[in-house]
């Protein structure tokens, strides 16, 4: 194959592909063609991207790095051999991932943090321009380059079922959920959060009513993801029980989803694996609130429900514990309590690209938001300021804008790999996460899944219009 010959050649033979398998021939001359690879995995020109994607996945695997499940760990804290005493960071990283996920690998390795998860959302998929395969490429070549052995954790986050898709037709939109789940998979998303949280209606009754749609057709996603996961791996599977930003959890609100989930994956799929992990809502909303000069207004996050519902999950359901979702904007200080609130994941993704932001060249930014002025103008809320409208819709720039991003300058990269630097190390000291690649050594035993040429040539699924749909 010409392309793949090509390839090869540009990275001065640092791999071989024999028989579909990737083979490192001299791992210091790989390390110094991951960044050539990562951005040709990310904008390069079909079918050199798929193909930088595979050849990356396969060369991680060869030198023993292996995207895993975080199942038997979180599985271990429920049933008490693992005390509750550090958050694992959940983190979404929108925009130049694989510079970002060096700055994390950097860290993690300086204190021996091997508890951490690297994840991307259904909607993120859409407005990044990120398929899986490139997402799991980027984070992979990342580890390649600073060094990385063992288990690495990449998940689908907020595998979430559109209220308004759903609507129009259901199957056609739990559907496109299934897809997106197989090609995650194929990418090696060992992790994936079903969210059909979107179809609780307190419209209902009671509450087990109102959960009732949300817990089936979790239960049915998660029979599915466990008749197409691959031998030996368990995918850790997340389930969520009210939609962030909206009230407070309830106790009894997870005792009817858990009830219910339970019941139904008993009856659809007997003997098949459950949750691992529960989504709950405490206080915070994606992105954070932002007020009309631009900043980000404070928000109370409720740590006594965290601790709470943590426990109950443990104690009566054997899960890890609660998640806690959109909190990358709150104020430093506050993250020490997510470990003492027992939660057992946290989803971190705004304040990364807030970061890219604050250093992004003028030009470019201003190019940008004359983008956002005249393809998201829908998205402008009477009363809403400038400063408003550009914080909720620049995200939405990201994929559009991907080739001039990753061209940014080396002055700007460096400055912005700084921030991440320096932003993730106290992330890591604040969520208690120094030592825990023992942990996960004691408990994860990751399963080579060797990685299939045709999977990366292959067609996309499951995004569609994503637009209404959580980060």
């Amino acid at each position: 194959m010409k392309h793949l010959d090509d390839l090869l050649t540009a990275i001065d033979h640092a791999a071989t592909v024999a028989n579909g398998v990737v083979h490192v021939q001299d791992e210091n001359r790989l390390k110094a063609a991951m960044p050539f690879l990562a951005e040709t995995a990310a904008v390069g020109d079909p079918p050199r991207k798929a193909l930088a994607q595979f050849l990356i996945r396969g060369a991680a695997l060869d030198l023993g790095i292996i995207p895993a499940s975080i199942h038997d760990l979180y599985m271990a804290r429920g049933r008490g051999e693992v005390a509750p005493t550090f958050t694992v960071p959940a983190m979404n990283l929108r925009a130049l991932p694989f510079l970002a996920a060096r700055m994390v690998f950097r860290n993690a390795l300086a204190i021996e943090a091997g508890a951490l998860i690297f994840e991307i959302a259904r909607s993120e998929i859409g407005y990044t321009d990120q398929r899986p395969a490139e997402y799991a490429a980027q984070i992979l070549a990342a580890a390649i380059a600073e060094g990385v052995r063992g288990p690495v954790f990449i998940q689908g986050d907020h595998f979430q079922i559109s209220p308004k898709r759903f609507a129009a037709d259901a199957e056609a939109e739990v559907q496109a959920v299934r897809d997106l789940s197989r090609e995650a998979i194929a990418a090696g998303f060992f992790n994936i959060d079903v969210d059909t949280s979107t179809l609780v209606d307190l419209s209902r009754p009671t509450i087990p009513e109102q959960q009732a749609l949300n817990y089936k057709l979790s239960a049915e996603l998660t029979a599915y993801i466990r008749s197409i996961q691959p031998a030996g791996v368990e995918v850790s599977v997340g389930g969520e029980i009210g939609e962030v930003g909206g009230h407070n959890s309830t106790e009894p609100e997870l005792r009817a989803y858990m009830d219910g989930y339970n019941a139904h994956l008993a009856e659809i799929a007997p003997g098949a694996a459950g949750l691992s992990k529960i989504s709950i809502q405490t206080g915070t909303s994606h992105g954070g609130v932002v007020l009309p000069d631009g900043s980000i207004a404070k928000v109370k996050v409720d740590f006594d429900t965290l601790k709470h519902l943590s426990r109950v999950a443990r104690e009566a359901y054997g899960m890890a514990g609660a998640v806690q979702h959109g909190a990358s904007t709150l104020p430093e200080e506050m993250f020490s309590k997510f470990p003492e609130a027992e939660a057992c994941e946290i989803h971190l993704a705004t304040n990364f690209m807030n970061i890219l932001y604050n250093h992004m060249p003028a030009d470019l930014k201003a190019e940008i938001y004359a983008y956002l002025r005249e393809h998201h103008a829908s998205e402008r809320k009477p009363g809403m300021t400038d400063e408003q409208f550009y914080y909720k819709t620049r995200k939405r720039a990201l994929g559009p804008f991907k080739k001039q991003i990753w061209a940014l300058p080396e002055t700007v990269k460096a400055q912005v790999a700084a921030d991440w630097d320096t932003q993730f190390r106290r992330l890591f000291q604040q969520l208690r996460l120094e030592g825990t690649s023992q942990v996960v050594a004691q408990t994860v035993r990751p399963v080579e899944v060797a990685p299939r040429l045709q999977d990366y040539l292959g067609e996309d699924s499951g995004v569609g219009d994503a637009s209404d749909l959580a980060d």
